[in-house]
């Protein structure tokens, strides 16, 4: 519930910045560009501290190798795309790449969703976290289309 309410809440202040007359989150793109990666810096911390780390861990589903390495990668991936969202230049393609990724650790949410026995492993519903990555798809969308 974290990354929702700080996606929404930074980018309702930043597009109240924008209103006053920063040209920078002059738009809803803009300022949706700067939720996300306030969003995502977020995410990312919970790839390095513990016992968050190890909950990640606990959800990579089974199959993959490595999982401390993929929890380590995907938290690269996500600061490396934050801070793409931030500079005009590389905003579209950071949009297009988070949202891919969202998409690709979607599987480790659904394990997550299903009651991994760990006592840091993220435990929202199915149907909430589902909802909630369609969001944040949609965000990734919106500022890559704009």
């Amino acid at each position: 519930m974290a990354p929702l309410l700080t996606l929404l809440l930074v980018t309702l202040l930043a597009r109240g910045v924008g209103a006053l007359g920063v040209g920078y989150v002059a738009t809803w793109p803009d300022a949706v560009a700067v939720g996300l990666a306030a969003m995502f810096l977020l995410t990312a911390s919970a790839h390095w501290t513990q016992p968050r780390r190890d909950g990640l861990i606990a959800i990579v589903p089974p199959s993959l190798p490595r999982p401390d390495l993929l929890v380590t990668a995907t938290g690269v991936l996500e600061v490396a795309g934050a801070v793409g969202l931030l500079v005009p230049a590389t905003r579209v393609a950071a949009a297009v790449c988070l949202a891919a990724l969202l998409l690709v650790m979607f599987p480790a949410n659904v394990r997550a969703a299903r009651g991994v026995t760990h006592p840091a492993a993220p435990r929202t519903p199915l149907l909430p976290r589902a909802l909630m990555q369609v969001l944040f798809v949609a965000a990734a969308g919106l500022v890559a289309l704009a």
